[in-house]
């Protein structure tokens, strides 16, 4: 069956639609739908509309809550506390950046705590929103445990998110996004939703073998990025995200894949950074030379670079979505 193009006003309705049917507040199915179809037009499909058979089914089961809206406290004069009420990770990480942003400019640095969270898709998406109003942004989130500490096989960590984005003085702006598993886990559940086998060396089954079954990588562990150094950064992300917040740790945590049992509570770091607080403009000149340096480097690449090439093709010629998960998010619409 051939996919579905969908404009991105379209795609955007559509999603809308599937989760103001399933207890979804209308302002947070927007917030939902920004995020979803800002993944889409990253280029990482993984966090993108794969994802709203999932909410909707969270959301209608009170794992997350639709409705819920996210409070702010300030703690200390460059400190803010994020309660995202066991709703979306989104309207929370909105309301951090609108409290960073104002805090940043003042304070040098500022950063949120986030607890009673969600799934953060993709964190490159929000560093970049602070990079665009000229901030320096860090964003580190935990999630369900999926990675094992090296040499053992219980998972204890997720695959736990690290995000980077500075602006520049050319106007570029710098994007690194990583997780702590060699690739992203929402791959293999889109392998397991097409019913593809995945390459060998993603994942590991639930007795520590590789596999290529992408059912079998779901129920055991994520090989994680770069060996015992990806376990330590995970064990990093973890003690921040959950350790200071106050959130649940990854072993703590239920499923972002299914609506059984409770709402996971997953927690997020969010760091806003101004960057004349140091070296005054001159900061954002230190940014560009580097990425030039990067950019002029023979078989080298900005990270970041390509998001924009790929937003423009897709806002132009529209999103190629697999005509049975449309249909799935219709039904949904439908209610």
């Amino acid at each position: 069956m051939p996919d579905t193009t969908l404009t991105i006003a379209g795609a955007h309705a559509l999603v809308c639609a599937a989760l103001t049917a399933s207890r979804t507040s209308v302002e947070n199915a927007a917030i939902v739908a920004d995020a979803l179809i800002g993944a889409e037009l990253a280029g990482q499909g993984g966090h993108g509309l794969r994802r709203v058979p999932a909410y909707a089914a969270q959301a209608r089961a009170g794992k997350v809550d639709g409705h819920a809206v996210p409070t702010a406290t300030r703690v200390r004069p460059g400190a803010v506390a994020i309660d995202a009420a066991s709703g979306f990770a989104y309207p929370a990480l909105e309301l951090a950046a609108r409290e960073l942003a104002a805090m940043a400019p003042a304070q040098g640095i500022a950063a949120a705590g986030i607890r009673r969270s969600h799934h953060a898709g993709v964190a490159g998406l929000t560093v970049e929103a602070l990079a665009e109003k000229g901030l320096v942004a860090l964003l580190f989130s935990n999630a369900p445990a999926a990675i094992a500490p090296w040499g053992g096989r219980r998972p204890l960590f997720g695959t736990d998110p690290i995000a980077f984005a500075c602006p520049t003085a050319d106007g570029e702006t710098i994007v690194v996004d990583v997780s702590m598993s060699k690739v992203a886990r929402g791959r293999i559940m889109a392998a397991n939703q097409k019913n593809e086998p995945i390459p060998e060396g993603w994942a590991l089954d639930v007795d520590g073998h590789p596999t290529t079954d992408a059912k079998a990588a779901l129920a055991g562990t994520m090989v994680p990025l770069g060996d015992a150094k990806g376990t330590a950064l995970a064990l990093m992300v973890e003690l921040l995200c959950a350790g200071l917040t106050g959130a649940n740790y990854g072993y703590e945590q239920t499923s972002f894949f299914d609506a059984e049992g409770e709402a996971p509570g997953t927690g997020q770091l969010l760091i806003a950074i101004d960057p004349e607080t140091f070296g005054g403009t001159r900061a954002l000149d230190r940014f560009a030379a580097m990425a030039a340096m990067v950019a002029g480097t023979d078989g080298a690449r900005l990270p970041g670079s390509r998001r924009q090439a790929i937003r423009d093709r897709l806002r132009r010629d529209g999103l190629s979505v697999e005509t049975a998960l449309v249909r799935e998010i219709e039904v949904l619409a439908a209610g």
